[in-house]
């Protein structure tokens, strides 16, 4: 799995706007957290025309920095109609389903953006995006958007001129086949949106077709004139027919400490946890920052969640760095001790895969994996309530299951793979 070598800087980035962002009187943020399937045909020329993939996806929009999906970014510069910004998009490597553990061509893509908005519907969008091989390639979009009552969609049409070497590699497979050929630009259609149904229940799609350009149509590898691509699923997002209100829950650090173990989820939730022989343990800081008090009417504590985790030398390992961003939801039981328990659900990259995880993998016969997605399991206690002291009143001592997985084999993007790891962590949380 290819990945950024940059994503620790944008992982602390991401921490420390968010942390100067909170203020005194925080309203609901744009936010949201779905689950589609991908269904996407296959260009090359394989037994296999299509392939399909499980997509977890998360939203998070405030002035300085968003996340769309599989998109996300900075706000660098804006003037008027102009508007300038630093991207990342993953882009996938569709190949039959047999192959996608080996080879784990899926990627994220990095660049800017310029984007001109004629008014509130209607914008034109150039980028400049390369992959982390340093293949190149221009965007040149139309982008029309239609929201009103209970449908967003957004129509548009870009057209993508691709460099020789980002031609040869993706579509030629020269590292296969010794072929090299030569630029040029694909055109796609597309059609993405979502449809509310209820309070914070939506549901999610896109279509898109690209016709691609005669050099790729004619390379060795590839069999079709066009590729096609479908998204099918549901997401939470805040009520759109409702006014951004003030909320309660205020922002929190959190600092953990953990120890790994061969067990399942499963296992460790029936108390049948056991302890890994080397003794391999992480500790981790995780930041809390507060999007709304509610879910369908329910009092659910919702966060982004951005978090780094240092995973310690021992005798089967070196030092690991871990970085997460993920939206954790807590529900408050109505005990004379406020006692909590949490869900995260997100995205985890390791600098190296861990042992613990490693070994697993090597035991099932699949390829690691340094992208996975990350689960988290918690349930703590309120200090301040078990000592009746106001002073420890934002203080919460708690228990988590730090869980990376891949979804089963149901997930391209995370290299098709069952089995993952897990820690038991111990954490003081601290609400400000």
């Amino acid at each position: 799995m290819q990945f950024i070598n940059g994503f620790n800087l944008s992982a602390f980035s991401l921490i420390t706007v968010l942390t100067f962002s909170v203020n005194a009187a925080e309203k609901e943020k744009e936010w949201g957290i779905g689950a589609t399937v991908r269904h996407a045909s296959i260009p090359f020329a394989t037994q296999g025309d299509t392939v399909s993939s499980f997509v977890p996806m998360m939203f998070f929009k405030n002035e300085h920095f968003y996340i769309k999906g599989l998109e996300a970014g900075a706000y660098l510069h804006s003037q008027s109609n102009h508007h300038f910004n630093a991207i990342t998009r993953m882009r996938f490597f569709d190949i039959p389903f047999e192959y996608q553990n080996q080879v784990q061509g899926d990627t994220f893509d990095f660049g800017g953006q310029y984007k001109f908005n004629f008014d509130n519907s209607q914008y034109l969008v150039s980028e400049l995006m390369t992959d982390l091989e340093g293949n190149p390639y221009l965007n040149f979009g139309y982008l029309y958007n239609y929201n009103k009552n209970d449908w967003d969609v957004n129509l548009s049409t870009t057209l993508r001129y691709k460099s020789a070497s980002f031609n040869s590699h993706y579509y030629a497979l020269n590292d296969l086949t010794n072929e090299r050929i030569g630029a040029g630009a694909d055109l796609t259609v597309k059609a993405e949106g979502r449809y509310h149904l209820v309070s914070n229940l939506y549901l999610l799609g896109s279509a898109s077709i690209t016709a691609l350009d005669n050099n790729v149509k004619h390379a060795f590898a590839v069999d079709d004139s066009y590729s096609h691509e479908l998204f099918l699923g549901f997401a939470f997002f805040n009520n759109k027919h409702k006014v951004p209100k003030l909320i309660d829950n205020k922002a929190y650090w959190r600092v953990a400490h953990g120890f790994a173990t061969p067990s399942n989820i499963g296992d460790i939730l029936r108390g049948d946890s056991v302890k890994d022989p080397y003794n391999n343990q992480l500790t981790s800081l995780f930041y809390g920052h507060p999007l709304t008090d509610d879910l369908f009417g329910l009092p659910l504590d919702i966060y982004l969640t951005p978090g780094v985790a240092w995973h310690w030398q021992s005798e089967v390992q070196s030092n690991i760095q871990e970085y997460v961003v993920a939206i954790k939801a807590y529900y408050t039981l109505p005990l004379p001790w406020k006692i909590r328990f949490g869900v995260a659900e997100g995205l985890s990259y390791v600098s190296n895969v861990t042992y613990i995880e490693r070994s697993e993998m090597e035991r099932k016969g699949y390829r690691p994996s340094e992208l996975m997605n990350y689960l988290d399991f918690s349930l703590d206690i309120n200090l301040g309530d078990v000592f009746n002291s106001p002073k420890l009143q934002n203080t919460w001592l708690g228990y988590s299951i730090h869980h990376r997985s891949s979804i089963f084999e149901s997930a391209q993007q995370f290299g098709r793979i069952k089995g993952g790891s897990n820690y038991n962590t111990f954490y003081l949380q601290f609400t400000f």
